[in-house]
């Protein structure tokens, strides 16, 4: 048992957009502590983005995009009698938000061909249309916490 909460670190809203979502996800991506070059990979990625939809907002495009992706459902696992199960449990905000942040930059970071704003922009976009690989994550993680709907009485 947890003897205490673990502190929440204050992140620091982005210079442009001003918006702490978009900070978090700019330390998302960087590697290795590059931060410029972070911010120019989700800017570039933002500015690519406001040129295919037509956009004057871009600000509004990430955070559909981002509730597009966010998880309601998610499972965990429980052991009850020597027996492990998938227990569904809702997801909070501040976690959905976390994982579809994670999911968007994964599945851009693991295609190949393009340079990293461009991946990330056509995440980003898939995301806000409702389709692409982090939305079909979604629907998997959906999809089983349904199936393991009958374990739902073992959350406490």
């Amino acid at each position: 048992m947890r003897r205490r909460k673990a502190q929440e670190k204050q992140i620091l809203a982005d210079p442009i957009y001003n918006s702490k979502i978009v900070g978090k996800f700019v330390n998302m991506v960087m590697l290795e502590g590059k931060k410029a070059v972070a911010e120019r990979i989700v800017y570039g990625a933002f500015e690519i983005v406001k040129k295919q939809t037509n956009e004057q907002d871009v600000i509004k495009v990430f955070h559909k995009a981002l509730d597009n992706a966010r998880p309601r459902l998610e499972v965990k696992p429980r052991r009850v009698g020597g027996a492990t199960y998938q227990v569904p449990i809702e997801v909070r905000q501040e976690r959905g938000t976390s994982i579809a942040l994670r999911w968007i930059r994964d599945f851009a970071k693991n295609k190949k061909g393009k340079p990293m704003e461009q991946k990330l922009a056509d995440e980003i976009i898939a995301a806000y249309k409702g389709e692409g690989a982090s939305i079909k994550k979604r629907d998997d993680t959906h999809k089983m916490a349904e199936s393991n709907k009958a374990f739902a009485h073992f959350r406490w």
